[in-house]
Formats: structure tokens, C-alpha cells, sequence
């Protein structure tokens, strides 16, 4: 797999990662902050778009910051399950973990958190 393209907008606190460039895709909201843009036909990631990336990949004293994966619920459940799929393999699950909340037995909320990435991106 080809190294990814990586991009960051200081002015808009963006970051632009894309896996395919130029490739059309799809974009999938996972939070306000992520978007994912995918090639539904072949089942993979193109790009990631990270807003407020000085915010998603601010360390806490006990760790990276998690947020959670809110934009899964407006998805039917073939895309959700595609989605999630294509986000738990690389080349996104370079960037970002995946991991869920259990607050009670009955409730699970999928969030993630950013991998730190290397100085020179």
C-alpha cells in the first residue's frame, strides 16, 4: 500500500489524509470532527478529513481524547457495518482506534481516538 498523502491547514485546523488522491468517493460523517470518505463499491477508505484537529489530537493526563462515533447512527445497517469494517483495517486504523463505552449492560457507544502521528506529517 502506497504511503499516504497528509496535509495540514493551519488556518482551518484541518487535516486532510487521503489514501487514493483523486479518487471520488463518499463521505460518511463519524462525529462532527471526522469525516470519512469511502469507495462503496470496492468496500475501502479513500480519505479522512480531521476538523479541529488540534482538538481531536490534544492528550489528556491520562491519555489521547476519545469522542464518540455519533454520525454511525444515522447510517442504514449495511453501511454501518461496511463503515466500521473499513475503519478497524488499515490504512485507517493507522490513523485512528476504535474502541466503545459501556455505560450500562444494554448501552455500547463506539468512540475513537487519534494515533499520534509522526513529526514530519
Amino acid at each position: 500500500m502506497a504511503t499516504p498523502n497528509v496535509n495540514y491547514d493551519e488556518k482551518s485546523d484541518t487535516l486532510y489524509v487521503s489514501f487514493a488522491p483523486g479518487e471520488k468517493a463518499t463521505g460518511i460523517e463519524l462525529n462532527d470532527h471526522i469525516l470519512l470518505r469511502i469507495n462503496k463499491a470496492e468496500r475501502r477508505a479513500v480519505g479522512l478529513t480531521l476538523f479541529e484537529y488540534s482538538l481531536l489530537a490534544q492528550r489528556t493526563e491520562v491519555g489521547p481524547r476519545s469522542f464518540p462515533l455519533t454520525g454511525l447512527a444515522q447510517l442504514s445497517g449495511e453501511l454501518r457495518e461496511m463503515v466500521l469494517d473499513i475503519t478497524l483495517h488499515p490504512p485507517v486504523s493507522e490513523f485512528l482506534s476504535l474502541s466503545a463505552y459501556t455505560p450500562s449492560l444494554m448501552e455500547t457507544i463506539l468512540i475513537t481516538s487519534l494515533h499520534p502521528l509522526p513529526v514530519s506529517a
